[in-house]
């Protein structure tokens, strides 16, 4: 097979298509790189593999450029400017990765990003990825865990490029699976800086432990908001006087806003939880105690819940 038998053998043949027809062509690429799966680590070493992810990661780039250049327009001040449309070009490859094994698919985005892809990019071929190996099917064993601490690890670290709601469905898998401690903490790091944004149903997070604990995995939501307030306490100094602030005043500064938004969103959650015969007064407390004071501007929504979780405490203490 190879040139050391004879000239233009099969060895050579097989590198020249594979350089000059199937690198070409992104589609080919991912094609070849999948049925290379059963193949490794023989296709691996023959370089079959790491040939392959570079020509798909340099194609994903190339083609990202392109687009970028072919959405560029002049507005009517006579500034040039990109499209909003240029970022929905150049993505067509996010859907065909999702054929890949998670292994496979780690390394080609990690060439990608590599290659300086974007991550909003990055972040969409994760969600499409995520759709087919989580949603689509039933999430039970090692092998979803695996995916799902592979697609954490790979996330972009800018802010907001992942999509909160994504985040929130990742933490759900993560808490059912029992991922590790660094998967858990990084989604719960994230969704901490943009907490703001969130809402009632995105914190319910069940709790999948034994018989006798809480509805609702609590602890999982304190650390959250532990990490919203870490996040936030840079702007402390400027909540000195906040009595005269309201979440939507036009003289509110962004922290001090997202403070707001995020403390009724605290005291709708405890209200939701109150009822929980099995919810701890200890941990009721530091849920409700994680924001700093000046986080209320009322405390109506917190009465509420404790006079919820009183009745349902009270009861049990007789």
């Amino acid at each position: 097979m190879s040139e050391d038998h004879s000239k233009n053998n099969l060895g050579s043949r097989a590198e020249e298509y594979l350089d000059s027809i199937v690198c070409k062509n992104l589609e080919m690429c991912v094609e070849v790189l999948r049925q290379s799966e059963n193949l490794l680590p023989l296709a691996d070493e023959l370089k079959i593999v790491s040939r392959c992810i570079d020509a798909v990661a340099s194609k994903a780039c190339v083609e990202q450029i392109a687009s970028s250049f072919s959405r560029l327009e002049y507005s009517s001040s006579g500034r040039l400017h990109m499209s909003k449309q240029a970022n929905c070009e150049g993505d067509w490859w996010i859907e065909d990765l999702s054929v890949l094994r998670i292994d496979l698919y780690q390394r080609v985005i990690t060439a990608m990003k590599f290659r300086g892809v974007r991550p909003e990019s990055i972040a969409a071929s994760l969600v499409s990825y995520a759709q087919k190996e989580l949603i689509q099917k039933s999430i039970s064993g090692s092998k979803e865990k695996l995916v799902v601490e592979t697609i954490v690890s790979l996330m972009p670290v800018e802010k907001f490029v992942v999509p909160l709601s994504f985040l929130f469905g990742l933490l759900r898998s993560a808490v059912m699976l029992d991922c590790n401690a660094a998967c858990r903490l990084d989604l719960e790091r994230r969704i901490g800086s943009q907490l703001d944004i969130a809402t009632l149903d995105d914190i319910l997070i069940p709790s999948f432990r034994h018989a006798g604990d809480t509805m609702f995995d609590v602890d999982t939501v304190h650390r959250i908001l532990v990490n919203f307030s870490q996040q936030e306490g840079d702007s402390d100094d400027e909540m000195e006087d906040v009595s005269v602030f309201e979440s939507d005043s036009p003289t509110a500064t962004p922290s001090q806003t997202a403070l707001f938004k995020v403390s009724k969103l605290v005291d709708n959650y405890l209200a939701e939880i109150a009822p929980d015969a099995n919810l701890k007064l200890n941990k009721f407390i530091a849920v409700a105690e994680t924001l700093p004071a000046h986080a209320r501007s009322v405390h109506d929504g917190l009465y509420r819940a404790i006079d919820v979780y009183l009745k349902v405490c009270i009861p049990q203490l007789i």
